[in-house]
């Protein structure tokens, strides 16, 4: 059954007179009466309040592909419209018109929503719960064509998986249109759209984007915040996986304003994880995008700016502004200014040395096994290397969908997987294990995709063809510093030092070797490479930004008064 009809007296709930009374406190206007079929706000239109129904009604309504409207829900009084999109101040995803008598509602602009959100408990989780809901809601309705942006192009087109990938991994809803199918090879010849053209992308407000980029996406979509050089965050924070989250939710928790950049979405490799299961309090495991999913929404409840994805090209540290010692010089050519940083990048993707590699990413090659490729590899042969908890939970995830599934690793399990996934392995029928082997030589090119795989026995120097068409890579990764440009010490592989290890006396034990510059998560040498350990890091690493922030006033005020 589909979330929307298990769940609908929590997706669209109705507030008591009680919690109208109580809402109506953070109201950031009067009330207003609609005419019938006033439009309340379009779909796609910035800073569209969340309205608390007075009186009468007003239909909430999304856009097919084909460019039908239909009613999604009817408001009555007591109901809030919008979902989490309106916490943020972005584009709505389903335009709100009064009803057939009118309707008198009141607004909630961003930062009263949130106020509220916080300053209620009961109203707040009712609004928070509903917002989620109603976002999945949309998600599932847009995979059947329902809700959300069109993507239309060959299916199996690395532009489209990594379209699809971005969205999904974004939490935005979409469908996929086949251009070689009716609907879509209509949309392309009502379009009068040529076939160098595709993919094409119709975002919810009606714009086309032909072969978009995920930066044209999200601006389209407005993920992208527009960020004012000129404002001076308390924290910025750069890369949004769990350690990134965690400080931005302790963060803005506790009223420090902070930004959070990331170059392409929240979750970080945790997001692309299928299930995590020795995560405390999920004793049934929960989806990495799961996690990460709520770790956004309450980082973005307590009002922490997150600009996905927005590249951090360069940081720099030597600033002559005590304000504002650091400033991030960012890939859209704007910059972001900052009182402390906090270095969150984990780690990137390790690429091991095969011919033509790069070639095939995104055309057969994946680092990670989200739903989007799960589906294109569904009932086929598929081959996945690495032999960490990462790869462990994969397997687990893509074995009942595909057909075989080859493991190839360098060592046996034992030594780098945990014991549960090595038992849930050898209990599936189709995963042949090859210990000791490593991947030769890729076959195919960019047009054509992956078709075949050539593994080596390191021991024997045996080869073994595999004709499939989805590799998945497992095999650790690097940590993302290159941007840094010399700010902070690193150890021999380029990991960031904390503490002690960073020199000098007093530092604080997430304090680089530049003062106000900290490190969490997967990036900070010597951290230990797991969700709940960077989640507390990320914790942590607030209270000692409180006493750096505390510091910096009292060496200002100490200043003003020598002067």
């Amino acid at each position: 059954m589909a979330i929307g009809e298990a769940r609908r007296e929590q997706i669209f709930p109705t507030l008591s007179a009680l919690q109208i009374a109580t809402a109506r406190r953070f109201a950031s206007g009067a009330p207003r009466r609609f005419g019938p079929r006033d439009i309340v706000y379009e779909i796609g239109a910035r800073n569209a309040p969340s309205w608390l129904i007075l009186d009468g009604s007003a239909d909430a309504i999304r856009r097919s592909a084909a460019g039908q409207s239909s009613v999604v829900t009817t408001y009555g009084p007591g109901q809030f419209t919008g979902e989490t999109n309106q916490l943020s101040g972005r584009p709505s995803l389903m335009s709100v018109v009064a009803g057939e008598t009118g309707a008198v509602a009141i607004p909630f602009d961003a930062p009263h929503l949130r106020a509220l959100v916080i300053g209620s408990a009961d109203v707040g989780e009712t609004i928070m719960r509903a917002f989620i809901l109603r976002r999945v809601m949309l998600i599932e309705e847009g995979q059947t064509g329902g809700a959300g942006s069109i993507l239309i192009g060959r299916r199996d087109d690395p532009d489209i998986v990594g379209l699809s990938g971005f969205l999904t991994r974004n939490g935005y809803p979409h469908t996929v249109i086949a251009a070689c199918e009716a609907e879509g090879r209509e949309l392309v010849e009502r379009l009068g759209v040529a076939p160098e053209d595709l993919p094409l992308m119709i975002c919810p407000n009606g714009t086309l984007l032909r072969s978009p980029s995920n930066a044209d996406a999200a601006s389209c979509l407005g993920i992208t915040p527009d960020l004012d050089p000129n404002i001076v965050h308390d924290v910025a924070v750069i890369g949004a996986g769990p350690a990134g989250l965690a400080t931005a939710v302790y963060g803005a928790s506790e009223g420090l304003s902070v930004l959070v950049l990331d170059s392409r979405a929240f979750g970080g490799q945790a997001g692309a994880s299928a299930r995590i299961e020795n995560y405390l309090g999920f004793p049934t495991g929960i989806s990495g995008q799961a996690l990460a999913g709520r770790a956004f929404n309450q980082a973005a409840k307590f009002g922490a700016e997150l600009a996905i994805p927005l590249t951090v090209e360069l940081l720099r540290c030597n600033g002559a502004d005590a304000e504002a010692p650091f400033t991030l010089e960012l890939s859209n050519g704007g910059t972001a200014r900052s009182r402390t940083i906090v270095i969150a990048s984990g780690a990137r993707y390790r690429r091991p040395d095969i011919p033509n590699i790069e070639e095939l990413e995104g055309a057969g090659v994946s680092y990670w096994a989200s739903p989007v490729e799960a589906r294109l590899c569904a009932g086929e042969e598929v081959v996945l290397v690495g032999g960490g908890n990462s790869a462990g939970q994969a397997v687990a995830y893509l074995a009942p969908q595909v057909r075989h599934l080859h493991l190839v690793v360098r060592r046996p399990l034992e030594q780098t997987m945990s014991r549960y996934l090595i038992d849930r392995i050898a209990a599936l029928p189709n995963v042949e294990l090859h210990v000791g082997s490593e991947i030769a030589d890729l076959h195919g090119d960019r047009a054509t995709g992956l078709t075949g795989t050539t593994f080596r026995d390191s021991r024997t120097g045996a080869i073994r063809e595999c004709t499939s068409r989805h590799l998945f890579l497992f095999i650790g990764a690097d940590p993302n510093t290159h941007w840094l440009d010399g700010c902070v010490a690193l150890d021999g592989t380029g990991f960031v030092l904390t503490g002690e290890r960073a020199g000098g006396g007093g530092r604080l034990p997430l304090e680089t070797s530049c003062p106000g510059i900290f490190a969490v998560g997967d990036v900070r040498a010597g951290s230990t490479k797991r969700v709940a350990a960077a989640v507390g890091e990320g914790a942590a690493v607030i209270a000692q930004i409180h006493s750096v922030l505390t510091r910096n006033v009292g060496s200002a005020l100490n200043a003003v008064r020598q002067a």
